[in-house]
């Protein structure tokens, strides 16, 4: 544990954090999925009920769904994001609430996962209601996309133009900080890549927090700088798709027994 749990919530942070309903279709359309076996390392053999929090439009779920025989829950306070999961998966359980105060019943889950999330959550509050939603043995899994810098010129180019003058680190090579009653730290990473668009390639750059908090001249300028990147880049001139690499870094902890 280190300061970031006692006073973590910035002005920029919490309205980021609830801005992405004003991009839901572009994060519906443009996010990448995790790949299988990254899914497949999260989840323990035993899982049958499985909480996913901070669930948005169901990315992480419908990896989880294509797992196996598994009863999901999804929680996601934002209403428009939840509408989104709930049309996509209707075999899943979709619920208002927050990763502080899921609702949810006591000791009910043997999983809870969070994808692309938990940096928007309090840490020691959302550690506390894990550790009581989960049973005691339960796991805990985080996990992040990240775009892998200096692999391709192009994508660097890219990762530039979408972080330029945000303060947020995304690289996410730092354990979570979590409160007691977990574990030690598990750790995985795998290297993939997606095959994108230039339309794709836009609405990835569109559903980032940092553009949607933008003013729309300063977002649009932006925009504008990712669709002159493939008319112009030696690498993607002429081209339809090309690849974006990315690395998808997982950590999972046990809830220790009471």
């Amino acid at each position: 544990m280190d300061d970031r749990g006692k006073d973590w919530r910035s002005e920029l942070h919490l309205t980021r954090s609830s801005s992405f309903g004003r991009s839901v279709d572009a994060y519906a359309s443009a996010r990448p999925t995790y790949p299988a076996e990254a899914v497949a390392w999260l989840v323990p053999e035993h899982a049958r009920d499985v909480v996913d929090l901070g669930a948005g439009t169901g990315k992480l779920t419908a990896g989880l769904a294509a797992t196996g025989d598994l009863r999901i829950t999804a929680v996601e306070p934002d209403d428009t994001m939840r509408a989104a999961l709930a049309a996509a998966l209707p075999e899943v359980t979709a619920v208002a609430g927050t990763a502080e105060a899921t609702g949810l019943p006591d000791a009910s889950a043997d999983l809870v996962t969070v994808g692309q999330a938990w940096h928007w959550f309090d840490p020691l509050p959302a550690t506390r209601e894990v550790t009581r939603v989960l049973r005691p043995g339960g796991r805990l899994a985080v996990v992040w996309n990240v775009l892998l810098e200096g692999e391709l010129d192009w994508a660097d180019a890219y990762f530039e133009i979408v972080h330029r003058g945000d303060p947020l680190d995304y690289s996410r090579t730092e354990d979570p900080v979590v409160g007691p009653g977990l574990g030690p730290w598990e750790r995985a990473t795998f290297g993939w890549r997606r095959t994108i668009r230039p339309d794709e390639l836009r609405r990835l750059a569109s559903s980032r927090s940092h553009l949607i908090a933008m003013s729309p001249p300063d977002r649009d300028c932006l925009l504008a700088e990712v669709d002159a990147l493939w008319r112009t880049h030696p690498d993607l001139v002429g081209r339809s798709s090309a690849e974006l690499p990315y690395v998808t870094r997982c950590w999972r902890a046990t809830r220790e027994k009471d």
